[in-house]
């Protein structure tokens, strides 16, 4: 979608020209010293941006169906908040350019990425099966590539997020439909067993509140739903605490916020608006549960 340029007078053309120029200037001397620039005693002064790589994923615009009408804009933000979700992977992947150990890409960055795009791409499943079928396998697009050459760009999904315009909403109408493990277990709140990974190596533990015991009546007819969201919130505490103690060490102060704590909040949020979808459909929807999404980690 195209939309007129505001006029400028031609003043005011010429002092952005200048600015611009500039600016121009400085990201050519910048774009030069990165491009491997050497110090006295040969190092490289700078590490390039190809030597970093760049993050690639799956196109998901190109494999939906024909979407509805009624469905479009919030598809159109889901597709938009995937560029951004790529975009904030590639911007970590520079920032923590020579953090952590051999696994470190994979489970601070690429990890945590496919968790929130299989979150977005079921909204967007979802979004459309309200009224028409609702496309199947969508999961399939969620893990991405690091391309450690650099030449790819920040992912497939550019075009649709710039045609898309709306913004990136992490807020959209969360998943009624995801792939959980069956069963019936509760979630603790405190990861039972986590003593034996985490504070069993000093690293300590991860500790979420108790999202079983906020619940209202279940009615019978989402008691299956529940219980399995429930299951697979013990399951993100069990992972974390895992990553946990796989990445001691890694990383910066706040390396267990950005690539373990935050990530799990995402995922446990996605989770408990599914449980509280599941009981809104026969009963009142329970309100305020998404402030059990947060945990914190204790020593």
């Amino acid at each position: 979608m195209s939309r007129a340029l505001p006029k400028y007078n031609k003043r005011r053309v010429a002092i952005i020209g200048g600015a611009a120029a500039v600016a121009l200037t400085g990201a050519i001397v910048a774009g030069t010293a990165l491009a491997g620039e050497t110090s006295k005693s040969g190092t490289p002064t700078a590490r390039t941006l190809a030597d970093v790589g760049s993050i690639t994923c799956p196109d998901v615009a190109s494999q939906l169906p024909e979407i509805p009408a009624t469905a479009q804009a919030e598809v159109d933000r889901n597709l938009t908040l995937l560029q951004t979700q790529i975009d904030e992977a590639n911007k970590r992947l520079v920032d923590t350019v020579g953090q952590g150990g051999p696994n470190f890409v994979q489970n601070a960055i690429l990890g945590p990425l496919e968790d929130k795009r299989i979150a977005t791409v079921n909204r967007i499943a979802t979004a459309i099966g309200r009224t028409a079928d609702k496309p199947q396998g969508l999961d399939a697009l969620a893990p991405c590539t690091l391309n450690a050459g650099g030449a790819a760009g920040t992912g497939e999904e550019a075009g649709a997020g710039a045609e898309a315009g709306a913004g990136a909403d992490a807020g959209a109408t969360p998943s009624e439909a995801a792939s959980e493990p069956a069963g019936g277990a509760e979630d603790t709140g405190n990861a039972e067993g986590a003593g034996d990974t985490g504070e069993a190596a000093g690293t300590g533990a991860i500790s979420c509140p108790d999202v079983a015991s906020q619940l209202p009546a279940i009615p019978a007819t989402a008691q299956a739903e529940v219980d399995r969201n429930l299951t697979l919130l013990q399951t993100q505490i069990d992972e974390a605490n895992k990553r946990l103690v796989d990445t001691v060490g890694q990383g910066g102060p706040n390396f267990v916020q950005n690539a373990i704590l935050g990530p799990l909040a995402d995922k446990r949020k996605s989770t408990i608006d599914r449980i509280a979808i599941s009981i809104g459909r026969t009963a009142e929807k329970p309100q305020g549960l998404d402030s059990l999404a947060a945990c914190t980690l204790t020593k």
